[in-house]
């Protein structure tokens, strides 16, 4: 048998993309994705954001403690539990940012700094807003502020001057 070809149409539409070079080739399409997130076992800590809280992780077994969340100890790798972290600590070291992502861009420059407790053994990284770059000082009292409306995000939680 013989097969007959059938004439073929694909539909076309305007996808809105725009074209702003062509040596190489360098366009805009627009972009959208629902994205489903699961913080599984560091979902406490974004909880506590929500309710004004920092909560850090202890090991179980050899007492080291974290300022981020971790299911494990880094050094002996037992299982750790939740602690409170003070809402006050100190400035152990910072920098001034003049790019950022999206979510900065108002910001812009703005302050990150790694803010460090007693007897916590990893530091904490955030902004600190409130303070003129040049006035940042190393050691600095700090103080956590959170979103009024929390995002579940990292940056729900901001640091000012004490």
């Amino acid at each position: 048998e013989k097969s007959v070809s059938m004439p073929v149409k694909m539909d076309e539409v305007e996808q809105g993309c725009i074209l702003y070079n062509i040596d190489p080739i360098v366009m805009k399409y627009h972009y959208e994705v629902d994205y489903i997130h699961s913080y599984a076992q560091d979902s406490p800590f974004f909880e506590g954001l929500a309710k004004g809280e920092l909560k850090g992780s202890k090991c179980t077994k050899c007492g080291g403690t974290f300022a981020t969340p971790r299911s494990h100890c880094m050094t002996c790798g037992a299982e750790t539990e939740w602690m409170q972290l003070p809402l006050t600590g100190k400035v152990h070291t910072y920098t001034t940012c003049y790019f950022g992502g999206q979510e900065f861009l108002a910001e812009t420059p703005f302050t990150l700094i790694m803010v460090e407790w007693p007897g916590v053994d990893t530091l904490f990284l955030s902004r600190l807003i409130g303070v003129a770059p040049a006035d940042v000082k190393i050691g600095m009292n700090i103080q956590a502020k959170f979103k009024r409306l929390s995002q579940f995000k990292p940056t729900d939680v901001y640091f000012v001057p004490a």
